[in-house]
């Protein structure tokens, strides 16, 4: 069995999502959503580490209000960078010798599925790099500046970009070593394993992997748990009633 080591970036500024709190310490069916996550990789048994990266400004908030849950739930803490790709980059310094791949997924992506974790991973194994993605289904205009529709663009071959974006460990390693050379403005991992000459595999995924980012996604991403079967509940640590 192929082992991964799973990054988890959450060291955005979370400027949209609005408030005081940022959105990965956000509650989601009462867990922070960033824990909601975790929770999707700690007990697969081809996950061999686990890996949250966070903004500096909150690290001593993990260590001292979630660190007794992160110590129970085997999740190695790390300091995110500027960037997201300066967070993931962080956080590859610390990726596991017996980790064959990597999969990198977002700490605001708290929907996604079992299912589509082991078709992501599968198909990783076969093709060395693979991510997850949703058709796009809407009608696509591009604007100018002033907001004047000057194309209807065809959906056809579109999709748009989810995690986990999952490679072997080599080839992330090697896209990363360019990073300070890239001129263009990276916004997922899988466009720099691409600019490094890597070829990536799409595994179609659906909207329910949603991405959080503003108060509204989450009374989404509520529906969308609360309609799913439930689950065996978990318990993480002693300090479980105090952290939520």
């Amino acid at each position: 069995m192929a082992k991964f080591s799973v990054i988890i970036p959450a060291a955005g500024k979370s400027e949209r999502f609005g408030g005081r709190e940022k959105k990965t310490f956000a509650k989601l069916d009462g867990r922070p959503v960033f824990i909601r996550t975790l929770e999707h990789f700690i007990n697969r048994e081809d996950v061999c580490q686990t890996i949250l990266a966070v903004a500096p400004e909150d690290v001593d908030t993990m260590k001292s209000k979630y660190g007794p849950n992160l110590g129970f739930m085997g999740v190695k803490l790390v300091e995110g960078g500027e960037r997201r790709c300066d967070t993931v980059a962080a956080a590859l310094k610390v990726v596991a010798d017996d980790a064959e791949f990597v999969a990198v997924h977002d700490s605001a992506r708290p929907c996604v599925t079992a299912q589509h974790i082991d078709a992501v991973f599968a198909e990783a194994v076969k093709t060395g790099a693979a991510i997850l993605a949703a058709p796009v289904t809407g009608t696509i205009k591009r604007t100018s500046e002033a907001m004047l529709i000057e194309e209807t663009v065809s959906r056809v071959s579109y999709y748009e970009a989810q995690t986990p974006q999952v490679f072997r460990k080599d080839i992330i390693l090697d896209a990363y070593s360019g990073l300070d050379k890239v001129e263009e403005k990276i916004t997922d991992d899988a466009q720099l394993v691409e600019l490094a000459g890597h070829p990536v595999t799409i595994v179609k995924s659906d909207p329910t992997n949603l991405k959080l980012t503003t108060k509204a996604d989450v009374a989404l991403a509520n529906a969308i748990i609360k309609s799913r079967p439930a689950k065996a509940a978990k318990r993480f640590g002693a300090f479980e009633e105090a952290q939520w």
